[in-house]
């Protein structure tokens, strides 16, 4: 058992030509560059997006040991209620689900570095008690210990935190991009820079550097990298630790996780970028789902399938499903539509409308669907 702390220098460990690790380089350089034209329509892409923020946040969460299930954070979404000693828990979620937003509206014009993580880790922790922090956004200036981990992090935070952001900003190779996230991910947790909330904000650190990379999430891309972790804990646990050695071959060992993961759910979650594919397998059948339930009724049924048959609708598209065709029946139809936010009206023009999924009784169905085709990295 390591009884101190053991320095070494951050460098950009270089894998072999014909190993796996380049390869994922060179696959995940071909993702990113990747024109994407998937026929999911923008109004529907966004709120899926915001479903893959919501997992990302609860995974991220209960790799710290939250415990708060998908099912318990949907039915808060849709009830507007948080069950009973969950606060604490659901706002940890929540201020994920803000953080990840933030990185999303500013990183474009945000610079990696002691700002941007300090405003993350703000956001982390806010209004947080068990899970919150004395300093938030500032260093700890105290020593800290990893609770099961051999590794003692640094004492003196900052200059550690320097070199790392020299690393980041360095002007090396595109073709480095990901192998410096995977890199940086694991030198920020053996820095353990904050006094709590390391791990939730390294996650987002992750996600903020590979958008800045170029991985278009505002255009057509969702990405989801807790993912990588959440599904298997004990091995993000493990191969974390192993990389504190600072040997190549375990940082190495380290980055081919990471990348083979990534890249993984790059491939598994743009085929929700095929409208036919969301529209059959996930969307229709959520519909189904909620009807089998009564939480909808046949009539409504029929007119969200339809809203996901014509992407964007209009009132005089449901005549052809309500027998009553009185413009007043109509009216009373899409305004109970949309106090039960089932579906939305367009910004640009507020007589068309469009299918909404996001906190409504459609939600559950939405993750029923998700898990089935394999998209939830956590189980409940």
């Amino acid at each position: 058992m390591q009884k101190n702390f053991s320095h070494y220098d951050l460098t950009l460990v270089q894998p072999e030509f014909n190993s796996h690790l380049t390869d994922l380089i060179i696959e995940l350089d071909h993702l990113r560059k990747k024109t994407l034209s998937g026929s999911t329509p923008p109004h529907t892409f966004f709120q899926i997006k915001s479903l893959f923020h919501m997992l990302e946040s609860i995974g991220s969460a209960r790799i710290e040991g939250n415990r708060t299930t998908i099912a318990e954070l949907v039915e808060s979404k849709i009830e507007n209620n948080i069950p009973a000693g969950k606060h604490e828990q659901i706002a940890e979620i929540v201020n994920m689900e803000h953080a990840l937003a933030f990185i999303d509206e500013n990183i474009e014009s945000t610079s990696i570095n002691r700002l941007l993580v300090s405003e993350l880790h703000k956001l982390v922790v806010n209004n947080l008690k068990q899970e919150g922090s004395t300093t938030p956004g500032d260093y700890r200036i105290t020593p800290v210990r990893i609770t099961g981990a051999s590794h003692i992090p640094p004492d003196i935070v900052a200059p550690y935190m320097d070199e790392l952001f020299r690393f980041i900003n360095a002007d090396d190779s595109p073709k480095y991009d990901l192998l410096k996230t995977a890199l940086a991910h694991h030198r920020f947790a053996w820095i353990h820079p904050f006094d709590n909330g390391n791990g939730r904000t390294v996650r987002l650190l992750t996600y903020a550097m590979m958008v800045k990379q170029g991985f278009r999430v505002n255009q057509a891309r969702i990405i989801n990298p807790t993912a990588v972790f959440c599904s298997d804990r004990n091995k993000y646990y493990y191969l974390l630790s192993k990389a504190d050695t600072g040997a190549a071959k375990d940082l190495l060992a380290w980055c081919e996780y990471v990348l083979e993961g990534i890249k993984n759910e790059i491939i598994k979650i743009d085929k929700l970028l095929d409208y036919s594919f969301l529209s059959e397998e996930i969307l229709v059948p959520a519909i189904n789902f909620s009807l089998e339930r009564k939480q909808i009724t046949p009539i409504e049924a029929k007119i969200l399938k339809m809203a996901v048959t014509k992407q964007i609708f209009k009132a005089a598209d449901i005549e052809q499903i309500i027998p009553e065709k009185h413009p007043s029946i109509i009216s009373r139809t899409i305004k109970k539509l949309k106090e039960q936010k089932l579906i939305m009206a367009d910004a640009k023009s507020p007589r068309l409308y469009m299918l909404q999924f996001t906190n409504n009784y459609l939600l559950r169905g939405i993750m029923a669907m998700l898990d089935k085709q394999g998209f939830l990295p956590i189980k409940d």
